[in-house]
């Protein structure tokens, strides 16, 4: 059973949110679990800005390298995200421009601010 959705205060608070996260990722678009998923995502998207800012002159690369270090992920979790191995490579090698496309990807999947992402 789901929990009650609260605000995101400590890093407990944040690894019980990434969780439940985990735990609706499937879900159906436009379900209930779906709604609770965007909720969430925006909760520890606030929440991250806050305890691990990344500054305003991050670069795009920098901000996902940095991304996938605080979660604990490698380049090989962006292929859901991107495609393919092939073009994760040459996003992350800096050959392949982030169109509005990999940017709602990767701000979705990953929580990375567009602002961020955008450069």
């Amino acid at each position: 059973m789901a929990t009650e959705i609260k605000p995101i205060r400590t890093d407990d608070d944040h690894t019980a949110a990434m969780a439940e996260i985990e735990r609706l990722w499937e879900a159906s678009e436009g379900t209930p679990e779906d709604d609770r998923l965007d909720v969430l995502v925006t909760l520890v998207d606030a929440y991250e800005r806050v305890r691990w800012p990344m500054g305003t002159s991050a670069d795009p690369i920098g901000a996902i390298v940095a991304r996938l270090e605080q979660k604990g992920m490698s380049e090989a979790d962006l292929v859901p995200l991107l495609g393919s191995r092939e073009a994760v490579a040459s996003v992350m090698a800096g050959q392949r421009e982030l169109t509005v496309e990999i940017i709602r990807r990767l701000r979705d999947g990953l929580g990375i601010s567009a602002d961020v992402l955008v450069g």
